[in-house]
């Protein structure tokens, strides 16, 4: 290890490099920001190195496949620009690639009085982000799913499904075919970045890949890379397990049904997905995984469980919202539970109707005073661009993300060589 420890120290040293541009992570946003840097700059060489076999291994190929609106996110910030422009880019990409997807829209519901104002509330953001809603009744419900039940709603026409996976694929296709070369079963375990001089990586395998500049896409393990490469990212990545069911009976089921969000919290609430596959997906709860890639109770990484346990966000985080997350637990480990909060906006649901499915990790920054990431997360310092918080509305917005990205990892490599 200490040799290789020189080795990357002298090939910085020496100026040659294997790349202009290498990108950490093969999710959709880093490959989506491969492509964008070889569209914007042709002959930009770049280079994309993924610890996977092969693209969208984890957030990108592990989640409901919901082309969002934008509807939820605050006017102005990246995440309601980047959906709402993304959604559009994202049909057209899959239209022009002949990926499967299709615009269903969805209905976002009031089940309770008390969630009759943020349904209203939504409905002024949507349209403050340029977004058509329709406001329906309870009894307008029914036009649009028979089966689901209550007192209020509204319909969002722009929001879709897609396949994520093949989206990667395919801009992993394009990027390599514009020049781009893209490494599977390289992880990144150490980083040597001189800001005068350039980026080098040692990957798991023994090779030295040396870069002008450095795009960090790694998603789940994002702020390590940014702390390998000497930055302080100023959040943690906390990882949150999405646990899914695949519905029995998917006739219950016409289209999206989602329940109107808590604003103190990111995530949307267990809701009803009918997928480009025809069966209908009901989840996500969010609870704490125990280690970056937990997809179950029985994964524990004791060195990841323990950075975020040692980060004071966590337990900042914990306290605040400690009651929202003993409900998440519950569900989590008792199907009575979960089945209850389905049928508050499926009625007919029984628990045998609910089929445990694959489920996915959300990588949520997490700052040091507690407070949830609430934005798509970009730093820039010599050198390197680090994507640092990248969860749903992502995969929606890859497109204008990987193009904003690529737009500043440009301007890095301008000036480097000056």
């Amino acid at each position: 290890m200490h040799y290789r420890t020189r080795e990357v120290v002298r090939v910085v040293t020496g100026r040659s490099y294997d790349c202009d541009v290498l990108v950490i992570g093969g999710g959709i946003v880093g490959l989506s920001t491969a492509y964008a840097l070889t569209r914007a700059a042709p002959g930009t060489r770049v280079a994309v190195l993924e610890k996977e076999p092969g693209p969208a291994r984890h957030q990108t190929g592990r989640n409901s496949g919901v082309i969002h609106s934008g509807v939820y996110y605050r006017p102005g910030s990246l995440k309601a620009r980047y959906a709402v422009s993304g959604a559009a880019e994202m049909v057209k990409f899959c239209a022009e690639y002949d990926i499967p997807h299709a615009v269903t829209g969805k209905l976002i519901v009031a089940t309770t009085r008390e969630e009759l104002p943020r349904l209203h509330a939504l409905v002024q953001r949507g349209r403050e982000n340029g977004i058509a809603v329709r406001e329906l009744s309870g009894a307008q419900i029914a036009e649009y799913e028979p089966e689901v039940d209550g007192l209020a709603a509204i319909h969002v026409g722009t929001t879709g499904i897609c396949d994520f996976t093949a989206v990667a694929r395919r801009l992993a296709q394009a990027a390599e075919a514009a020049g781009a070369e893209i490494r599977y079963g390289a992880r990144v375990i150490r980083v040597d970045r001189r800001p005068d001089r350039g980026v080098a990586v040692l990957t798991a395998g023994g090779d030295v890949v040396r870069g002008r500049v450095l795009v960090n896409c790694a998603g789940l393990h994002c702020d390590e890379i940014a702390r390998r490469t000497g930055d302080e990212p100023g959040a943690r990545i906390v990882p949150f397990r999405g646990e899914y069911y695949e519905l029995a009976r998917p006739e219950l089921v016409r289209g999206l049904v989602y329940p109107v969000p808590d604003p103190a919290f990111p995530f949307l609430g267990v809701h009803l997905t009918r997928g480009i596959d025809g069966g209908v997906h009901v989840g996500p709860n969010a609870v704490p995984a125990l280690a970056r890639e937990g997809y179950d109770w029985r994964t524990v990484r004791p060195r990841e469980l323990g950075a975020t346990l040692a980060w004071p966000g966590s337990w900042q985080l914990a306290r605040r919202h400690w009651r929202y997350g003993t409900g998440e637990l519950h569900r989590s480990l008792s199907g009575r539970a979960f089945t209850r909060a389905v049928r508050r906006l499926l009625p007919a649901v029984r628990e045998d109707d609910l089929v445990p499915a694959a489920a996915g990790v959300r990588a949520q920054a997490v700052l040091r005073d507690g407070t949830l990431a609430d934005d798509f997360l970009i730093q820039e310092t010599a050198r390197t661009v680090h994507v640092l918080n990248a969860p749903s509305p992502a995969a929606t917005a890859s497109l204008p993300i990987g193009r904003e990205v690529a737009r500043r990892a440009l301007a890095a490599l301008e000036t480097a060589g000056r």
